[in-house]
């Protein structure tokens, strides 16, 4: 081998050098930038999921009303394939629940915890919601004799609280849960994670309770619409 050829080999492997070094300070270079952008996508992707589980969690609260009131205030659903079976329209049934809102896109196994009539459980947020209105508690929807029997044990509990900033940390994390055949009056997440967004003031999923009570329109200066309101991550 020459002289000339053995300085071209060398040459040669002094420029694939240097290349794969440029290649690698790209790639660190990039690395760094999605480490940099990960957070934010992580929020984005996670208030996303969030704002579907609200969408969702409202659907079925709005499947139950109509079930409450098909059955004048007597009978409860005791499973969401309760509310997705629909209701009786002569020969036929009418759907008042899509099946993708029977799946929370908050849980691992994505089912609803179902919440019974419990005066703590439901009466603490009552609570949060009262206090997110500024003291006021909206009325329980049309027609009101169907379910203030449900909700006069709320208020019971409410007037009996004497905390009068419920928090987040109040919940007991160790709660029941109960995906089926049980009377249940809402539904919430099985997920105990805290959220980006906040949901009445409220910032943990498995606290964020969907029911038709306490969502009338009765007072013009509550909201027609839960407020959700993005959380100031640190």
């Amino acid at each position: 081998m020459t002289m000339a050829a053995v300085g071209s080999l060398t040459s040669s492997r002094g420029e694939r050098g240097m290349t794969l070094l440029v290649v690698m300070g790209m790639m660190a270079v990039f690395a760094v930038m999605l480490l940099a952008v990960a957070p934010s996508v992580y929020q984005d992707v996670q208030r996303e999921k969030e704002l579907e589980a609200i969408r969702r969690g409202e659907e079925i609260a709005e499947a139950i009303r109509q079930y409450i009131v098909y059955y004048r205030g007597q009978r409860l659903p005791q499973s969401i394939d309760d509310l997705l079976e629909g209701l009786p329209q002569g020969t036929k049934k009418r759907q008042i629940l899509r099946a993708s809102a029977a799946i929370d896109p908050l849980s691992a196994d994505g089912k609803w915890r179902l919440i019974k009539v419990d005066p703590q459980v439901l009466g603490k947020f009552a609570r949060r919601v009262q206090t997110f209105n500024n003291g006021l508690l909206p009325s329980n929807p049309q027609p009101r004799q169907f379910f203030d029997r449900y909700g006069v044990v709320i208020i019971n509990a409410i007037n009996t609280d004497t905390d009068d900033n419920p928090s987040d940390n109040d919940d007991d994390e160790d709660f029941e849960v109960t995906t089926d055949n049980t009377p249940f009056i809402g539904v919430a997440s099985q997920d105990k994670g805290k959220s980006v967004i906040a949901y009445y003031g409220i910032e943990r999923h498995s606290s964020w309770i969907f029911t038709p009570l306490f969502r009338g329109s009765g007072l013009s200066s509550i909201p027609q619409r839960p407020q959700v309101f993005t959380v100031n991550q640190q």
